[in-house]
């Protein structure tokens, strides 16, 4: 691989440009910045085929690792609902430091976050279908993930933002930078402390699984923190956002509103008690209460033909979007 010693963007006759593995690509305006990264829309030179190229400057040997295995896990999953790689190269900045560049598709239509944002100020809900449909796709990116060989894997900060949506309203699943191993067995203190510093870090607050913000001595860590996260993230595609959103606003403690298994529906919810009851069985406390994946997706089948069922009697069509 490539490196070389020069500041990301160089200027090239009038244009900033970024070369990744002997190919040329065109900046063309920021849309999207994070703590650690900052994503750019680009161009290819000559093809003119736009691309999104997420750039993470490198504090540290663990920054370091941190980017190779977020490009790693890119590599290890085919599956249209989790993002795809196309490419990356590494430079080093004239300040030492070294910057990974990661080339992925371009979803001018952005994130479920920014989709949700927009529908919140009208209070224009997605038809219980499209919930079902949206939601049955990100859970199966998930499973991949989940059955990963040889050790299952945990995103560990699914939300609204992570998830990008094509043209036709699928999801894609992306920043793969906070994946792990799913299952941890805490055996001593050490082990606790790290497991809750690395959630901290990676994992984003109101989607963060309470067995996460305090982590027991001689408990069992598995893919069932991506299930509560996943619980909330329904919670949003039906509400608009998190159920525990509004508590980060209050500067209320998130910890514990997540411990205290108290979630609200809105009075006016036009959803099916099937449905929020699905919600409330993925953000049980108790991790152990909480169904695998697999289960998830089982009842999300049979709420889906339930769905159309209904939408048939009563002789209208639901609008997807």
């Amino acid at each position: 691989m490539a490196r070389r010693i020069l500041d990301f963007l160089s200027c090239m006759c009038g244009k900033y440009v970024v070369r990744i593995n002997g190919k040329t690509y065109v900046r063309r305006e920021t849309i999207g910045e994070g703590g650690f990264s900052t994503v750019d829309l680009v161009e290819e030179e000559g093809t003119r085929q736009k691309f999104a190229l997420k750039q993470i400057i490198c504090h540290s040997v663990e920054d370091e690792r941190v980017a190779l295995t977020e490009v790693d896990n890119m590599r290890k999953f085919q599956h249209p609902n989790v993002i795809s790689y196309v490419d990356h190269d590494v430079h080093q900045r004239r300040d030492g430091r070294k910057e990974f560049l990661i080339l992925l598709p371009y979803y001018p239509r952005g994130t479920l976050l920014t989709e949700l944002e927009m529908r919140g100020k009208t209070k224009n809900h997605l038809s219980e279908e499209a919930v079902l449909d949206i939601f049955s796709e990100i859970c199966e990116g998930v499973q991949v993930m989940h059955s990963a060989k040889p050790e299952p894997l945990a995103h560990r900060d699914m939300k609204p933002g992570n998830i990008l949506l094509d043209q036709s309203y699928h999801p894609v699943i992306m920043d793969l930078g906070s994946m792990t191993n799913a299952v941890t067995e805490v055996s001593d203190g050490r082990q606790a402390r790290r497991l809750q510093d690395m959630a901290a870090e990676t994992s984003t607050m109101p989607y963060r699984a309470p067995e996460l913000f305090s982590v027991d001595l001689h408990s069992t860590v598995d893919q069932r923190t991506d299930i509560w996260s996943l619980g909330c993230l329904l919670y949003a595609l039906c509400f608009f956002e998190g159920p525990f959103d509004d508590v980060v606003r209050r500067g209320d403690s998130v910890a514990l509103a997540t411990v205290s298994g108290n979630i609200r529906f809105p009075t006016s919810s036009p959803y099916s008690k099937g449905l929020h009851d699905l919600i409330l069985l993925m953000l049980r406390v108790d991790c152990r209460e909480r169904p695998h994946i697999g289960k998830v997706l089982d009842i999300v089948k049979r709420l889906q033909g339930k769905a159309v069922s209904e939408d048939r009697a009563s002789g209208s069509r639901t609008q997807q979007v």
